[in-house]
């Protein structure tokens, strides 16, 4: 952190999520700061020094001009993450590591069939058998370099690092289909690499089409700022043919030129920190992340900590499954020994001691906890209410729809809705599904998430229900004006929601004179709380459903009981249980 006493260094250009890290603020109050100061911005985008000074000024910190050497400004004129993180390092012991490459592009546009082709070139160079082990990242070898890739399309991995800006690549590998051009997917791909500063070099795939119109697709480059190298400009536009491997040594080359004129370095003795590449619990070996070293060195017994996880590694193996005692920088490796599943895109970093590790994962979770329960949730439904009572003057709406055609006429039937004792305020409206931008900038502004035959992204889902964003979807415009009518004039019925609360198996049944019969049950999932409903299943038949009239542990009468607890459950009015049904326990919100 580059904050001396109340001064703060900043760039000339830098992304919301990384200010907010700076000044150690979460991203949603920096948004809504942004906003009081009438700048709307999303976390991936980026503001300029004046905007942050303005902002940070009102947390007490006074704003000073970053002092970068010009050799190592990016296009965009911000630095790259890697560099932040080696900001601190002794210049003279950083090292020329890997690069670390990313590939973006449309769907369909061939992202996996290139990988492919990039790598059985690198295993029919001797590789015999080819990679046993699928980890998100593996490294090949040209001119006596290596050179590491995230294989990410597809993954969950990629949604979730291009949420958070592509953090763990050096360079963007743009796929563009030489037949098709630039679709909405390469622009977005575009935004999120310039937004993480990334340099881009594009792979012209499919040129041996027939129908391949490659001077087209670089005009339509050159319109989004990337203008081919040939034209002038500093963007690589390599042709390749994924299908008949040809193009991918010079792609490769291409990878190594971009590396050299971004001099990219770690110090390999240096602090061990990097990005969880992606993570999962696997049944046999427990939790195996995959992790991308960034600086410094990795051995087997080091207690890492990342985002709310941590532990001592047991084990360290290679992008091939083969054990290995230690990685150095931009190598990729699986990691066995957390406590707990981390986030893809999560920070890691090595700590001195497995108590040191504790306490930073218990103060992460506190803030986790602090934040989400200062978050109310803003839904049509209590909005009225805050208008009676002075707290809300206009409802802000985020409007995401199929087409362009369906955006208008929503839009100026919103507009005239807005013009009664409440304002209608439209803060963002495009067409496509419903993603995390969308979310975020909903839970910044409270606003509320209007969607016209369009879905919301399982992704933004869960954010949306962590960030307590309320997301309505329409198929009917009037229904949709109807609703937000209401709302204004105070007249909507609440929806009610069922929330699954536990889940529990019948392992016996005893009877009791003061009960009537009673399940022995054992709860499998979540928790059982007394008051709440509850509905007996036989196989698919409900064979029950009513409230959950009493709930005993031992001989204890208790409020609420456990996933891994035994316990003695009674039905309201009803004895006709068997062993072996399933009970779901749930409440209406």
């Amino acid at each position: 952190m580059s904050s001396n006493g109340h001064k703060i260094e900043l760039p000339a250009a830098i992304v919301v999520r990384d200010l907010a890290q700076k000044i150690e603020k979460s991203p949603i109050e920096l948004i809504k700061k942004l906003m009081t100061n009438g700048v709307m911005a999303t976390i991936n985008q980026t503001v300029d020094f004046d905007t942050a000074a303005i902002v940070v000024a009102e947390y007490g910190f006074e704003a000073v001009p970053e002092v970068v050497e010009e050799s190592i400004r990016e296009e965009v004129g911000e630095v790259p993450l890697w560099r932040q993180m080696i900001a601190g390092e002794d210049k003279s012991q950083l090292k020329p590591r890997p690069p670390v490459v990313t590939i973006l592009g449309h769907v369909d546009h061939g992202k996996t069939s290139l990988l492919d082709a990039i790598r059985s070139t690198d295993v029919a160079a001797g590789e015999a058998g080819g990679i046993t082990q699928h980890i998100g990242a593996y490294q090949v070898e040209m001119k006596g370099r290596l050179i590491t890739f995230l294989d990410t399309p597809g993954h969950a991995a990629f949604t979730q690092m291009r949420a958070r800006g592509a953090q763990g690549a050096d360079i963007v590998v743009l796929v563009v289909a030489a037949d098709d051009g630039v679709m909405p997917q390469t622009r977005e791909a575009i935004a999120h690499a310039k937004a993480a500063r990334v340099p881009i070099l594009v792979a012209l795939n499919k040129v041996d089409k027939p129908n391949a119109n490659p001077e087209r697709v670089k005009q339509q480059l050159a319109e989004l700022e990337l203008v081919p190298d040939e034209w002038g400009g500093s963007t690589m536009v390599v042709p390749v043919s994924a299908k008949q491997k040809k193009g991918i040594d010079d792609l490769l080359e291409g990878i190594l030129l971009v590396a050299d004129s971004n001099d990219i370095k770690a110090n390999p003795n240096g602090k061990v920190i990097g990005t969880v590449i992606e993570a999962e619990l696997d049944k046999s070996k427990g939790v195996v992340a995959t992790l991308l070293i960034q600086n410094g060195t990795l051995q087997a017994g080091d207690v890492v900590v990342a985002g709310t996880a941590h532990g001592k590694l047991r084990a360290i193996t290679d992008y091939k499954g083969k054990p290995i005692k230690k990685a150095g920088p931009s190598t990729p490796v699986a990691v066995m020994g957390l406590s707990d599943v981390p986030s893809a895109g999560d920070l890691f970093e090595v700590v001195g001691s497995e108590k040191e590790a504790r306490a930073i994962v218990a103060e992460r979770l506190e803030t986790v906890k602090s934040q989400s329960q200062s978050r109310k949730k803003v839904s049509l439904e209590d909005l009225f209410s805050k208008v009676q009572s002075g707290e809300a003057k206009e409802l802000n709406l985020i409007v995401k729809a199929d087409v362009q055609g369906s955006l208008d006429p929503i839009i100026t039937e919103l507009n005239k809705l807005g013009t009664g004792e409440i304002g209608l305020k439209v803060l963002h409206a495009e067409t496509g599904n419903i993603g995390n931008n969308d979310v975020m900038l909903a839970a910044a502004s409270k606003a509320i998430i209007i969607g016209f035959n369009v879905q919301a992204d399982v992704d933004a889902r869960r954010m949306a229900e962590k960030e307590g964003v309320d997301i309505r979807l329409y198929e009917i415009i009037y229904r949709m004006t109807e609703d937000i009518e209401k709302a204004l004039k105070g007249m909507l019925e609440p929806d009610l929601v069922e929330k699954t609360l536990g889940r529990a198996q019948v392992l016996q049944v005893f009877s009791a004179s003061k009960f009537g019969r009673v399940a022995g049950c054992k709860v499998t999932e979540g928790e059982l709380k007394r008051g709440a409903k509850v509905r007996l299943y036989r196989g698919a038949d409900v064979v029950y459903e009513g409230d959950l009239s009493s709930l005993r542990h031992e001989k204890e009468d208790v409020r609420e009981i456990r996933q891994g607890y035994e316990c003695g459950v009674g039905f309201k009015n009803f004895s006709d249980i068997q062993i072996g049904d399933t009970l779901v326990c749930y409440i209406l919100e």
